[in-house]
């Protein structure tokens, strides 16, 4: 099966710590990188990480915080030094293209290729980005600025082939295609072979929702409702649940009310504050509501 796969590149929240680097992901579906956030020290986990900078076409931003976007001046740069000449796009809100602009104007005017910005729109569920593997869709948060998550959604695939009934009936290789797409075969004595004899179904299409800096939205259950693999932020313990409100964050409690909610297939929660001594005790708390919950980390892989 092609990959469909988390990296965590980093899952800390704005205080720098010795365990965590700030927020940043890679999603590798079918060997395209979509980067999600990118705080400091993405480009060097990445390397730990074997991970290519040359694969990642898009990036997607949450918000214009420093820990989700101040690894992006050195990215851009790192990315000419190797002589990238593809399109790079970055998709995020408009303050996120304000600070873009700022940069190529003020460090990367000459540099060899083209950065495109694409603005999503913060307050609607919308599609965003579509692909021949994928649709990704905005997912509206609540933060202290405006701020946006994003829906990853692999498209159907065609059903597999049975390699010995095609080899049995002597179907030509120009007529595969064909034939995964629904169309029978009709052998030279006029015996109509349908299509579902001749092919596997095609494993389900995989799902990933990644909810970055945002307060508990419980309606948020709709729009993420049976992804297979839910990332939000649990910055605290619920007994902080007011310093949660007040910051405009969730706690582990609340990341997993969603989860259970929405019928998700696994729960990956992260940004944690510096203040939490242990990210066992918000584990603990989200698997009491939601047991199929992990913590992120930086150099987990996550295969969905």
């Amino acid at each position: 099966m092609e990959p469909f796969e988390l990296n965590i590149l980093g899952c800390g929240s704005a205080k720098p710590t010795t365990r965590h680097q700030p927020t940043a992901q890679i999603l590798n579906v079918r060997g395209k990188y979509f980067m999600l956030d990118c705080g400091e020290g993405a480009q060097t986990r990445m390397q730990l990480m074997g991970l290519s900078m040359a694969n990642i076409g898009h990036i997607f931003i949450s918000h214009n915080h420093g820990d989700h976007v101040f690894g992006l001046p050195g990215l851009i740069g790192t990315m000419d030094l190797l002589g990238r000449t593809a399109e790079l796009h970055i998709h995020g809100p408009q303050q996120v293209g304000e600070l873009l602009q700022f940069l190529m104007s003020t460090y990367y005017s000459e540099i060899q290729y083209e950065v495109l910005f694409h603005p999503v729109d913060v307050r609607k569920h919308d599609l965003i980005y579509e692909d021949r593997s994928i649709t990704v869709h905005s997912i509206p948060l609540e933060h202290r600025i405006p701020s946006v998550g994003y829906l990853f959604r692999e498209k159907p695939r065609l059903p597999h082939i049975k390699r010995e009934l095609i080899d049995a009936y002597q179907i030509p290789v120009s007529q595969i295609n064909n034939i995964k797409a629904g169309a029978s075969w009709t052998t030279e004595d006029g015996t109509v072979i349908p299509h579902e004899r001749l092919t596997y179904p095609a494993a389900p299409s995989r799902s990933y929702a990644y909810c970055s800096d945002t307060v508990y939205l419980p309606e948020l259950k709709e729009i993420v409702k049976g992804v297979n693999l839910l990332y939000h932020e649990a910055t605290y313990l619920h007994e902080r649940a007011l310093r949660a409100e007040q910051t405009r964050h969730s706690t582990a409690l609340q990341a997993a009310t969603l989860a259970r909610d929405a019928e998700v297939g696994q729960l990956c929660i992260g940004h944690f504050s510096a203040s939490i001594k242990s990210e066992a005790d918000l584990l603990k708390e989200a698997q009491s509501i939601f047991p199929n919950t992990i913590l992120a980390n930086e150099g987990l892989v996550v295969k969905i």
